[in-house]
């Protein structure tokens, strides 16, 4: 039989737990307010000059230059498809020498995990600035960033892909003496490739969206053109842009989420 008195003491340990947890939030919201001289209520009251600027500014929206956002959004896709294809392969490479399963020298398996994890783990737009100084803007820049974040990303996925394989073949393979290429060929490759192509499909969907914000800051694509529509005051047209990325983005997330369906089933 349960003690009345545990029963008794857990509601109250509980509530006060939420209180201490809600203070705690309190007080940390009113810290980073205070540093950042953000005022919630000036905000709201304030926001009469945001819907105008919605209204008045940004709306009805406007596709003007229609042979530059064509091009815009063609350079944009492609430098998604190209940098989600060139990193797929790389790190295909690069992460059969990092899983646990296929490594051949465990130092080397740390050196992958690491560059990797710091790769995955600076935004693109960095990588961006980065090129950009030493390369100036274009495409060419763009691709490369989205590049290296998914290489980053893709290697962390696909040594997990790996690890994760196991069970009685691998473990017969193993057993009469197989060699490490035959146990890839044999037994890893066929059981991973649905988790692959799941994350190459899902790494994809991310550039098409890194790749506007990439190209914002001097990467190209359509990005490269919202942002000029921005600097010259020309809002409605910055808006269609604006739009048309969104249509992409959700087209691609659609057919994206269909396909890595279709991989996983």
């Amino acid at each position: 039989m349960r003690n009345p008195e545990k029963i008794l003491l857990t509601p109250k340990r509980e509530k006060r737990a939420a209180t201490a947890s809600f203070l705690i939030v309190a007080a940390l919201f009113l810290l980073a307010t205070a540093q950042t001289q953000f005022q919630p209520f000036e905000f709201l009251m304030s926001m009469e000059n945001f819907w105008l600027f919605i209204f008045e500014d940004l709306l009805p929206p406007k596709i003007a230059d229609f042979g530059a956002i064509a091009e815009g959004i063609l350079q944009t896709v492609c430098m998604a498809i190209a940098a989600s294809m060139i990193s797929a392969v790389i790190s295909l490479a690069f992460a059969f020498l990092g899983s646990n399963t296929t490594a051949p020298w465990k130092p080397l398996k740390k050196i992958i995990r690491f560059f990797a994890s710091l790769q995955r783990n600076i935004p693109s737009m960095i990588w961006t600035f980065l090129l950009i100084m030493a390369f100036g803007i274009g495409t060419v820049v763009g691709a490369l960033a989205l590049l290296i974040t998914t290489c980053g990303f893709l290697i962390r996925s696909f040594i997990e892909t790996i690890d994760e394989v196991g069970g009685e073949s691998l473990e017969a393979l193993q057993a009469v003496g197989a060699g490490r290429l035959t146990t890839i060929t044999q037994v890893i490759i066929p059981a991973s490739l649905p988790g692959f192509l799941s994350w190459l499909l899902y790494s994809l969907e991310v550039n098409i969206r890194s790749s506007t914000l990439v190209g914002a800051v001097g990467g190209g694509g359509i990005g490269l053109v919202m942002m000029g529509y921005i600097k010259q005051f020309r809002y409605h047209s910055a808006m269609g842009v604006i739009l048309l990325i969104a249509g992409i983005v959700i087209l691609v997330d659609m057919l994206t989420n269909f396909l890595r369906k279709k991989v996983l089933a």
